[in-house]
């Protein structure tokens, strides 16, 4: 073996040693990361639905997911759903709607693993889906998710 082999051997040897030693660095310092407590400020998101349905969408139930992760750690206090509903069709129709729209984010929250609390779910309906001018007020198809979280006892 020639001095120049024999250089290209021990500097790959040497990096190999200096390669471990830096992982021996980053290994003690991910075992000293401090862990910091969860934030559990409330989490409002709207889930919107298709006209006319009360299914969960896979978008709405993404959205519900990140609600759900968000509260992990925290304590549920309360959770608010209302359901809404466009200005098209029959006030009773909507109201029905907008309720069956509710129920069916409540349940997609349970699904998603969101602690149990306590639910204060309710329908609006069409109400406020025009406003004093008579206008109507754009995509109302959805319901408002209001989690309300405290930091653990």
């Amino acid at each position: 073996m020639n001095t120049i082999q024999r250089m290209g051997v021990a500097g790959l040897a040497l990096g190999a040693v200096l390669g471990l030693a830096g992982c021996e660095t980053l290994a003690g310092g991910r075992a000293r990361l401090v862990t910091l407590p969860p934030r559990c400020e409330d989490q409002k998101v709207q889930i919107y639905f298709e006209p006319d349905s009360d299914t969960v969408t896979a978008e709405g139930r993404a959205v519900i997911g990140q609600a759900a992760a968000g509260a992990r750690g925290c304590k549920v206090a309360r959770v608010q759903v209302l359901g809404l509903a466009d200005a098209a069709g029959a006030p009773q129709a909507n109201l029905e709607l907008s309720r069956r729209r509710a129920q069916s984010v409540t349940a997609a929250l349970a699904e998603a693993g969101l602690p149990a609390a306590e639910f204060d779910v309710t329908a609006a309906g069409q109400a406020g889906a025009t406003t004093a001018a008579g206008l109507t007020q754009p995509v109302r198809r959805r319901a408002d998710v209001v989690v309300h979280l405290t930091a653990p006892k």
